[in-house]
């Protein structure tokens, strides 16, 4: 891997590579207002067009001995992967590049059999190259959630108790690597996410509460990392679409975990938080929820 500058050099440039979503932008200017170059790189078909005001180079995930030479050419050694992907790569856009066709053999062994997630074996492609995967909190920790109130209320008795209900099926859904989300209202936990994301799930919450099928006012969204979570890739993310969703839910309060959850332009997310009576709040996991888990071989 590559060595980090000497104590008092310039630090050397990151790269960004950026999927879809505002994150990749926010997490750009934090790095940029921190003084630290960055070198943007955005998914053709995800990218955000707010990454183009940083320069980006476009490159598609098939382009792996594209993007390897830029990083090479700019001096990066570490990386940060942020924003989502909705579509594989295209084989013409693999064939396309020689690099990457010189390094398929190593693509394959890389990806084929074992356990681990696509993302992990991404991760070990960038590492085999030398360079070293980093997560965008560690660039970027002003994005993370902190603990306490962040707007509203402090819980009372009610939220409380559904805020440790659903925090508690949030890890069991975690454990069984399904979701990272869960609803309760009045004790109860009335939804857990699944594959279809956060917001689905507050819709299908929303259209219970309207069928009459859940009985009591406000209930609280809860979301933490999976246990175990590689901090490095795929961290949990709320925003402004999470609180429109939880409104529309007719929910009072959205349980965030602390230094483990991103929150996505703060500044409208808070705001629409305080127009719509939903408190946020950092909440603590609970002690066995990110026991370490053996590491991939």
């Amino acid at each position: 891997m590559g060595e980090r500058p000497a104590s008092g050099a310039l630090p050397l440039p990151v790269a960004v590579i950026c999927g879809g979503g505002r994150l990749p932008v926010e997490v750009i200017a934090s790095v940029v207002e921190s003084g630290r170059r960055v070198v943007a790189v955005a998914i053709k078909g995800e990218a955000d067009t707010g990454v183009d005001a940083y320069n980006p180079a476009y490159l598609g995930w098939g382009q792996i001995g594209k993007l390897a030479t830029l990083l090479e050419r700019e001096g990066c050694r570490e990386i940060v992967m942020i924003g989502s992907v909705t579509r594989r790569p295209e084989l013409r856009e693999i064939v396309g590049d020689l690099g990457t066709m010189r390094r398929l053999p190593k693509i394959v062994a890389s990806l084929a059999g074992g356990d681990d997630s696509i993302l992990k074996k991404i991760i070990r492609l960038f590492e085999d190259e030398g360079f070293r995967v980093i997560g965008a909190h560690e660039v970027a920790p002003g994005l993370l959630a902190r603990s306490g109130t962040i707007v509203g209320k402090d819980p009372g008795a009610a939220a409380a108790l559904d805020l440790k209900l659903a925090r508690e099926a949030v890890i069991a859904l975690g454990r069984l690597d399904i979701g990272q989300a869960a609803v309760s209202v009045a004790g109860r936990v009335i939804a857990v996410e699944g594959a279809e994301g956060t917001d689905a799930m507050l819709e299908r919450c929303r259209a219970v509460r309207e069928r009459g099928r859940v009985k009591g006012r406000g209930g609280v969204l809860v979301k933490c990392a999976k246990p175990g979570q590689d901090m490095r890739v795929d961290l949990p993310t709320v925003g402004p679409e999470t609180v429109r969703a939880a409104a529309n839910a007719g929910l009072s309060g959205i349980g965030i975990e602390a230094g483990r959850v991103l929150i996505a332009e703060r500044a409208r997310t808070e705001a629409l938080a305080r127009e719509n009576s939903i408190s946020l709040w950092g909440i603590d996991p609970l002690e066995e929820a990110h026991e370490p888990r053996e590491a991939a071989k």
